[in-house]
């Protein structure tokens, strides 16, 4: 177990905030490891196409061949290996991740970032990532497979919830709250 790294698991849905809470924890120092970089390697390394589909069926063979917990698993060396003592998981999808963290990390704890689906498509849309929805379908489908692997078993076990329904600058602002409270625990 490592004693002294701090390590924040993000969860959130997909277009939910989560990339503007590693922006505010990067500038608390903190390093950032995204646990969907594990899976958008794996499906380059296969050699495909970086869709939402592909994506999702990578996601889900690794955890059918290897565990529930392989994502957090491949992460732990990153984590391990970070400069800083500090660091944030982006992408946090089951409670089985949360306890594979929790086994290697004493000083783990779990964040989640909420917002409507409406919200977070648009979000999707505008961000254009290859691995993003480009229509209302594929965004549900999207969903329900993070839901299928226990993405809203872990978001509802967080010590920390953050809504994302405001312009950003209130938002940060919540995330700067959780942040400082994290520090002030982990400082005990």
């Amino acid at each position: 177990m490592t004693e002294q790294k701090l390590v924040l698991g993000l969860a959130g849905m997909p277009g939910s905030g989560k990339s503007l809470v590693v922006q505010v924890a990067t500038t608390w120092n903190y390093d950032v490891v995204v646990m969907g970089d594990i899976v958008r390697t794996e499906a380059n390394r296969r050699g495909f196409e970086p869709t939402p589909e592909n994506i999702g069926k990578v996601m889900l063979e690794l955890r059918k061949l290897e565990g529930s917990s392989v994502i957090a698993k491949r992460c732990i060396p990153k984590i391990e290996g970070a400069k800083k003592p500090k660091v944030i998981v982006d992408g946090i999808r089951s409670l089985d991740e949360v306890e594979e963290f929790k086994k290697h990390f004493r000083k783990f704890k779990l964040v989640t970032i909420h917002s409507s689906p409406e919200g977070r498509f648009r979000r999707l849309y505008r961000r254009q990532r290859s691995d993003d929805a480009d229509c209302w379908e594929t965004f549900h489908e999207r969903d329900l497979r993070e839901l299928g692997v226990g993405l809203g078993s872990a978001m509802a076990m967080a010590e920390y919830v953050v809504i994302n329904d405001e312009p950003a600058r209130i938002v940060k602002d919540r995330v700067r709250e959780v942040l400082r409270k994290v520090d002030q625990e982990w400082t005990r």
